[in-house]
């Protein structure tokens, strides 16, 4: 009799995501046509356009721009610059987005851009012909009451001041709540920096308190020491009390059961580019990063990172995905059978776009909030989000990432009701 193979997993985040929608609209009973809606994107556009380099050769690039759903408000997401960008990643994303906005409550809707190129091998001017010649392309469906972008992976506050000039050029008018993760100089909000890891950081802490999780003095190990794994890294041991214990990115991982020096690792990054090497500090195979004993996990870099081979090897009790998509179902599924809480990344790294929403608000009034305000209305948003998940968990005895997706999915679909689409 033939063996028969075990089924390899879902990797498409496009699916993933879709199957999570799946799973949040049998346990919600949506309508069949509902379901169907909420499924797909509601637009999406492909460009291609024209960059000069620096050499005087002209390269065609590919970008997207994908608006999910918009019935609780303007789409809203990131833009990526990655030279493995995929259509099927951005649905993902968009689709994450409108789960994230909805999550935490705030009036708006889920989108996603990229482009297919790396930034790293851009020089400055050819990354600012990149990110107009974007704009240029996708302004059409951009906007303030339309689709609001912001920073993503290897995009930032420059690239987004770029973008902001270019949209006002074509619209002949100021337009500065058509972007975020601006400048401060140019609109954008304080607070906004480290937004993603302080959401990360209420969350983690909402989690410790309600399930006994004592972090103060505790450990935590970060996979992913960008933009937000970095400022996990601060404001862990400044908020939280944490050791930080070890951390990766894409050239090495390192180890200190003692706790490293944040302040020196991130000043070693600086000038070596990666946390590789960092004195004192023990290297170790990126997946023993996942195995190590920490009261916190914090996946911080791309999706699909905990495979169900990783997930076995966890022991932290909470895992807080400030990356989008970092945990496969099946993976999920085991850490979920195990104990392990995961804090799934529409709510645990939902700072970004809560902050993000500070800024368009703050840009249509013209009114400009002190950073202590902006942390305090974080505070209260994310606090607030997991404490509606968490009894939401606990009512119907479901991962903390189904309950996010009852609460998510049932605002938008009330949304869709409402509004007579189906």
């Amino acid at each position: 009799m033939p063996q028969t193979r075990p089924a390899a997993p879902v990797t498409n985040p496009f699916h993933i995501a879709q199957a999570q929608l799946d799973e949040a609209a049998r346990l919600l009973d949506l309508e069949p046509a509902l379901t169907a809606l909420l499924r797909e994107p509601r637009r999406e556009l492909v460009v291609h356009f024209p960059v000069r380099m620096d050499d005087g050769a002209t390269r065609v690039l590919t970008g997207f721009r994908v608006q999910f759903n918009t019935a609780r408000g303007p789409a809203k997401g990131g833009l990526r610059f990655h030279p493995d960008e995929t259509i099927d990643t951005v649905r993902a994303l968009a689709a994450w987005m409108t789960w994230k906005t909805a999550v935490v409550d705030v009036p708006l809707g889920g989108g996603k851009g990229g482009v297919i190129v790396d930034p790293r091998k851009l020089s400055r001017r050819e990354l600012e012909r990149v990110s107009r010649g974007y704009i240029d392309a996708v302004a059409c469906i951009l906007g303030p009451d339309e689709d609001v972008p912001a920073p993503d992976v290897y995009t930032d506050p420059q690239v987004m001041a770029w973008m902001v000039d270019e949209f006002e050029k074509l619209r002949g008018s100021h337009a500065p709540s058509m972007i975020t993760g601006k400048p401060a100089a140019l609109g954008g909000s304080a607070g906004r920096g480290d937004a993603t890891a302080r959401g990360g950081v209420i969350v983690a802490r909402e989690a410790g308190k309600r399930f006994g999780v004592k972090l103060a003095g505790g450990r935590v190990a970060i996979q992913g020491f960008g933009n937000a794994g970095a400022h996990m890294a601060t404001l862990a041991r400044e908020l939280l009390g944490m050791k930080v214990i070890a951390v990766s990115d894409t050239h090495g991982t390192v180890h200190d059961p003692k706790g490293l020096d944040v302040e020196a690792l991130l000043e070693h990054k600086r000038d070596s580019g990666s946390v590789k090497g960092f004195p004192g500090a023990k290297s170790i195979d990126p997946e023993e990063l996942f195995a190590l004993e920490a009261e916190l996990l914090c996946p911080s870099a791309l999706e699909n990172a905990i495979t169900p081979e990783i997930a076995a090897t966890i022991r932290a009790p909470l895992v807080a995905e400030l990356a989008n998509g970092p945990t496969l179902p099946e993976a999920d599924r085991i850490l979920f059978e195990k104990g392990v809480r995961v804090l799934p990344d529409i709510l645990a790294n939902a700072g970004g776009v809560t902050v993000s929403y500070f800024e368009w608000v703050q840009n249509r009034s013209g009114d400009v909030w002190e950073e202590d305000d902006v942390h305090a209305r974080l505070d209260r948003k994310l606090s607030a989000a997991f404490a509606t998940v968490a009894d939401k968990a606990e009512q119907r005895k479901l991962p903390l990432r189904t309950a996010a997706y009852l609460v998510a999915v049932g605002r938008v679909a009330e949304a869709e009701r409402l509004r007579g689409r189906v």
